[in-house]
């Protein structure tokens, strides 16, 4: 009979389902009617929907009835959906890394942010910033506030050089053995190495703050205005255009203004005198590894009204053509390069893909107390796999003051490495098929346990002698020495205990739980021992001890 016949008043309780807690809370917003933040206040016209209109009489009791039933001058309409480009695993994945480094090294905040290379989508940002002591939450997004940027901002200066012609991978650059005294002040390399000639490229895999000064003097200082005409084709004197509200303008010192002086030049050739936010660093990396060209960042893939799609967002070109083709092969090969012989060789020796990417490392300023408090900020950029490239990643992290560990490499990168990993194991491996790097070091004598089927592919990939005389088994023993690889016989029981030495912890808990063993492990890489003995009898529960190392 309808609530005004009937007396019956239905009233409507709302209440929020966070299946997934507090993941990316800056960037989805956890407050539907006070302090929105992220995608819902951004998209909240779109969220809340219209509130209807009714004439309505007034009764007895100040009670309100409409004039005519069911009418309504303005039809209320119900809020819309939002569909994210955020993936969940790649989300939780990022920032369980980030969180872990946080920790680890006590620092004050940070963010990682991964892009998905054709489509400009952005499928994780993670903000964190250290509420006390070991603890830590999304309290502001530090992905879209201005940073010095550090060695990260190297790209740019190479990039505008090798673009105007000025200098190519093999030109010479004095590094005048870390140390460059310009306009009365100091530049300084990370340390004082005393190497003098180096080409352009080895002055970049090195991240040599003299090196970069030193091309952006030589070929810009009578010139800035060519210099800054690149800032601008990269848009990095604009805002991302991200579909989140609250993203601040960079803060660049230009010619004229009265912060500019005969250093600006050679400072900001390595990423100071400039302020940008993560997302526009993450943004440049991108079009990089999206050969030139630049992917407009977003995070909305649709917008939908009861399951049905209303509108859905594309992506959008910002720039088909950053830069001459031979320019991004240059760059490649540097970023690359800086992950095989520079700064990131030991994060990357023995990594499965390969990655090209650039460390960076810039003290930063605490309020009004200024440098002295020796606050550095960790930066690593860039994408995977190098030969074609899927995700763009950017990790920044302020540490703490006089932080003992504070370089890029080794605070931010690892960072980006265990994001990296995760992504091409679970996503990128199968999908590319692209054949493992496998390093070989020497013609040491080698033996450990594989199953065939691996170790034929191996032997296949590396174009290496396969011998075998372990009859029909599944598992073998693989020996060899050199370039030659033999498949030994390995019996595997039901009732003894085989001989899983050399196995990795992957295929060794495999068989042992597959014969009901309980396992319990020490340490990383292959077994090394076991504490069943090889031959021993077994039964199903009983445990084992396997050290790997």
């Amino acid at each position: 009979m309808g609530r005004y016949k009937s007396g019956m008043i239905a009233q409507e309780k709302n209440i929020r389902l966070n299946p997934y807690e507090n993941i990316g809370y800056r960037t989805i917003g956890l407050a539907r009617d006070q302090n929105k933040v992220g995608l819902e206040m951004s998209y909240d016209t779109v969220l809340n929907g219209r509130n209807g209109r009714q004439l309505v009489r007034a009764i007895a009791g100040g009670v309100t009835v409409p004039v005519e039933e069911g009418a309504f001058e303005i039809e209320p309409e119900t809020g819309k959906d939002i569909v994210s480009t955020l993936d969940v695993f790649i989300q939780e994945v990022t920032e369980n890394a980030l969180m872990k480094m946080m920790i680890k090294n006590e620092a004050q905040n940070g963010v990682a942010m991964v892009m998905e290379v054709k489509t400009g989508k952005i499928k994780a940002i993670a903000n964190l910033g250290k509420i006390r002591e070991g603890v830590y939450r999304e309290d502001l997004n530090y992905s879209m506030t201005p940073t010095e940027p550090g060695s990260t901002f190297k790209l740019v200066t190479l990039l505008s050089a090798l673009e105007d012609g000025k200098v190519t991978l093999n030109s010479t650059v004095d590094l005048e053995g870390g140390t460059w005294r310009v306009a009365n002040q100091t530049v300084y390399d990370s340390e004082k190495h005393g190497k003098h000639q180096a080409t352009v490229l080895e002055a970049f895999e090195e991240s040599s703050n003299v090196g970069m000064a030193k091309i952006a003097m030589e070929h810009y200082n009578n010139n800035v205005d060519a210099y800054f005409k690149h800032l601008t084709k990269l848009r990095l004197d604009s805002t991302s255009g991200l579909d989140l509200m609250g993203e601040q303008k960079p803060r660049i010192v230009k010619p004229g203004s009265r912060l500019w002086g005969p250093t600006t030049l050679p400072w900001m050739a390595f990423g100071y005198n400039i302020e940008i936010a993560p997302i526009q660093t993450l943004n440049l990396y991108n079009a990089i590894a999206n050969n030139g060209v630049m992917m407009k960042p977003y995070l909305v893939n649709s917008i939908q009204e009861e399951g049905k799609v209303i509108k859905n967002f594309l992506p959008k070109v910002y720039n088909a053509q950053l830069c001459k083709p031979t320019t991004i092969r240059d760059l490649r090969i540097a970023l690359e390069g800086v992950c095989i012989n520079g700064t990131a060789r030991k994060l990357f020796a023995n990594s499965l893909y390969k990655v090209a990417g650039k460390t960076g490392t810039a003290l930063v300023a605490n309020g009004n107390k200024g440098y002295a408090d020796k606050i550095y900020q960790s930066s690593f950029a860039g994408y995977f796999p190098a030969e074609n490239p899927q995700y763009t990643i950017v990790v920044i992290i302020k540490n703490k003051p006089h932080a003992a560990n504070f370089y890029g490499g080794s605070v931010a990168g690892p960072v980006f490495k265990e994001i990296s990993d995760r992504l091409y194991s679970t996503y990128i491996q199968n999908k590319l098929n692209i054949a493992p790097v496998v390093h070989l070091k020497d013609s040491q004598v080698f033996n450990y346990s594989i199953s065939k089927m691996s170790l034929k592919t191996i032997a296949k990939q590396l174009s290496l002698t396969y011998q075998d005389s372990s009859l029909s088994n599944d598992w073998v023993s693989m020996q060899g020495a050199g370039h030659v690889l033999k498949a030994g016989q390995q019996v595997i029981s039901d009732t003894t205990m085989p001989n899983i030495t050399g196995m990795k912890l992957q295929d060794a808990l495999w068989l042992c739980e597959k014969k009901g063993l309980v396992v319990s492990c020490v340490g990383r890489g292959k077994v090394v021992k076991q504490s069943i003995v090889q031959g021993q009898y077994i039964q199903k529960g009983q445990q084992i001890q396997i050290e790997l190392n």
